[in-house]
């Protein structure tokens, strides 16, 4: 009997290893400028950070100005292990509330997205 309770405990923490990867993915963690944040100065880029390696082939953002109008971004590139995406801003970003929307495919093969805001102040 106690082999059986080895394997059924051998059992149930391959079970658990495995649904913690299954249910993996990139989330942001954090964001410069920072979301809801406010900055007097307009960013020359943007740096999304995950909570895991990102595919960028199939990651990347859209940036909304105040008045809805797209703003031109260059080619994103990987950073600190394949975490953080930075995405230069090659617009001028004049004073207002700007939007943030992402997405991401983590190199698991999830794919996540998301909005955020920051302002730049007057």
């Amino acid at each position: 009997m106690p082999s059986m309770k080895k394997l059924l405990l051998a059992a149930a923490a391959i079970s658990i290893a495995l649904a913690g990867q299954a249910m993996a993915h990139a989330h942001l963690k954090s964001a410069v400028p920072a979301a809801d944040g406010i900055v007097k100065a307009a960013p020359s880029e943007l740096d999304l950070t995950f909570s895991e390696g990102l595919n960028l082939k199939f990651s990347g953002i859209k940036v909304t100005g105040p008045d809805k109008a797209a703003v031109k971004t260059g080619d994103g590139t990987l950073m600190n292990k394949d975490t953080t995406l930075m995405v230069p801003v090659t617009d001028k970003l004049a004073p207002g509330k700007y939007t943030v929307e992402w997405h991401v495919l983590s190199t698991d093969g999830h794919k996540t997205n998301g909005t955020y805001s920051f302002t730049v102040a007057p």
